[in-house]
């Protein structure tokens, strides 16, 4: 518990103070996570990070995560993200048929869908925070809320386990009271700042981004399982990885930015 207080108080100044400050830094740093995040997945899967599969995969990755102000660049070439992507997936079978299936095609479809996961959420890290800290802000709480209540309801009064197979210590009763508690503070957030224009939106948006919370860290819970690791990673001692900590904010994300889309 102390080696994880001290790198949560650690990580906390090296990191709040560029998210405060947004810009160019931020994007470095989104940039930084996300190639984490990838090397993690694909070391879980036992894939190699110095190979032609990886340069692929983290090159894709990296023209994924170009955040919208510098897309014209890929404009100028009349290039997509998802022609990218595309491209990407086609350099992959094609590799698969060069090793004579030493890459397989099931390789080939997780880096895929790792790209994917990691990308556009982190993507969405980066464009959430370039149109307000306060939206980034709100985000944080809805986790923060949704964690505190689940674990303080869940050992008060969880009897039902949520999904044992995967998270045996998640209850249903701790569930449902993270979400009440996301969606108390989300009103307090929202009479503070009347950051979005309606409490009625707020409210199923609080609930939809509290549910995918948890969903996001029972998706990670299941990843580990599946490949028989302990943590994703171990950059942050108590922590584990970039995608332990990283696992709500990657499924919330994306769905919050449709959120201020419509918004906005």
């Amino acid at each position: 518990m102390k080696q994880r207080v001290i790198t949560g108080v650690i990580a906390a100044a090296l990191f709040l103070p560029i998210v405060i400050f947004g810009g160019f830094p931020f994007i470095i740093v989104t940039y930084i996570l996300a190639t984490v995040g990838l090397f993690e997945l694909l070391r879980m899967k036992r894939l190699r990070v110095v190979s032609p599969e990886g340069v692929i995969s983290f090159v894709v990755l990296w023209l994924l995560l170009l955040p919208q102000q510098y897309e014209s660049g890929l404009a100028s070439f009349h290039v997509t993200k998802l022609g990218l992507l595309l491209l990407g997936a086609f350099l992959l079978l094609a590799y698969t048929v060069v090793t004579k299936n030493a890459f397989t095609f099931d390789e080939a479809g997780f880096i895929l869908l790792s790209i994917l996961y990691v990308g556009f959420g982190f993507y969405c890290f980066s464009e959430i925070r370039s149109i307000g800290l306060a939206y980034m802000v709100y985000a944080l709480f809805i986790i923060w809320a949704t964690d505190i209540g689940a674990y303080f309801i869940g050992r008060a009064f969880g009897k039902r386990k949520l999904w044992p197979e995967i998270s045996p210590n998640k209850t249903v009763e701790g569930s449902i009271g993270g979400i009440i508690c996301a969606v108390a503070v989300a009103v307090v957030y929202q009479w503070t700042t009347n950051l979005f224009h309606s409490i009625g939106f707020v409210l199923v948006m609080t609930i939809v981004l509290s549910i995918f919370g948890q969903l996001g860290d029972l998706v990670e819970s299941a990843f580990k399982r599946h490949y028989g690791v302990k943590d994703s990673g171990n950059i942050l001692p108590g922590h584990g990885g970039i995608l332990d900590r990283f696992d709500s904010l990657l499924f919330i994300l994306p769905i919050l930015y449709f959120f201020i889309s419509m918004a906005l």
